[in-house]
């Protein structure tokens, strides 16, 4: 599967095309204006809708769902959309609690599962670590993992879809167990007012420290506009990466975004 697609929708959603899959990512189809609470005094407004609607997107063979607790990984739309598709992988505690979807495969960091059908080459689906805030945070935030892909065939190594999560001590053993060709890193330095400086994504700052360690070809950030969360954007990400050893700046590709 020489032929890899990757279509940003909008936000963490994007469309994989491998081959003959079509792989979908937390799927967010909301339209913008509403605002959405993420419990414990945190919430955010959307402020900019999907490039593409549900019914224009094609079938999908899988999604791969980073987390199902907060509305921009998972909206309502997207979760009508999740029981169209033949196969969701995700938390384990999300797997509990989807029960529409034909297909609810739940992993814990390192598992992992195959994509099969008949007359495709199988995919091996790697759920990597992810901690979506400070230490101690995830009895309150909530579990979260981040995806690697794998192939016969493939030259240069996985593609990494990170997922919403800080730099953290597991991810610093990724370089160990994955070689990474691309990777789609959530971006944001989300925070909010009722925890001060506390950061629940990553910043552009610790996004570079990531990426030289991880050493990946390509990376594609996501996730880091079209929410009043976000505090980091496009021009935060450039300085940062642009500033880096390495030569780490010109291996940024951005995505389209949406229209406004």
């Amino acid at each position: 599967m020489d032929n890899v697609r990757v279509t940003h929708i909008g936000g963490p959603t994007a469309l994989v095309e491998a081959g003959p899959w079509r792989i979908l990512t937390d799927p967010t189809f909301d339209p913008p204006g509403r605002r959405y609470s993420f419990g414990w005094g945190t919430g955010s407004r959307k402020s900019t809708g999907p490039a593409l609607d549900p019914d224009q997107l094609g079938p999908v063979d899988a999604v791969l769902l980073s987390h199902d607790q907060h509305a921009d990984n998972l909206d309502d739309r997207g979760r009508e959309l999740l029981a169209s598709v033949p196969t969701v992988i995700t938390t384990t505690a999300a797997a509990r609690r989807l029960s529409t979807a034909p297909d609810v495969r739940g992993l814990r960091p390192w598992e992992q599962t195959v994509l099969e059908a008949p007359g495709r080459p199988p995919i091996t689906v790697t759920a990597t670590p992810a901690r979506h805030g400070p230490p101690l945070s995830e009895p309150i935030v909530g579990p979260v993992v981040g995806f690697a892909l794998a192939w016969d065939g493939q030259e240069h190594g996985v593609l990494w879809m990170t997922g919403d999560t800080v730099l953290f001590p597991a991810l610093r053993e990724l370089p160990r167990r994955l070689t990474v060709d691309t990777v789609l890193l959530h971006l944001g330095g989300v925070r909010f007012p009722i925890s001060g400086p506390l950061r629940y994504t990553m910043t552009a700052e610790k996004a570079v420290e990531l990426c030289a360690l991880v050493n990946p070809r390509t990376i594609m950030p996501v996730h880091y506009e079209g929410w009043e969360h976000f505090r980091e954007g496009r021009e935060s990400i450039e300085r940062a990466f642009a500033a880096a050893p390495g030569g780490l700046g010109d291996r940024l590709h951005w995505l389209p975004l949406p229209p406004p």
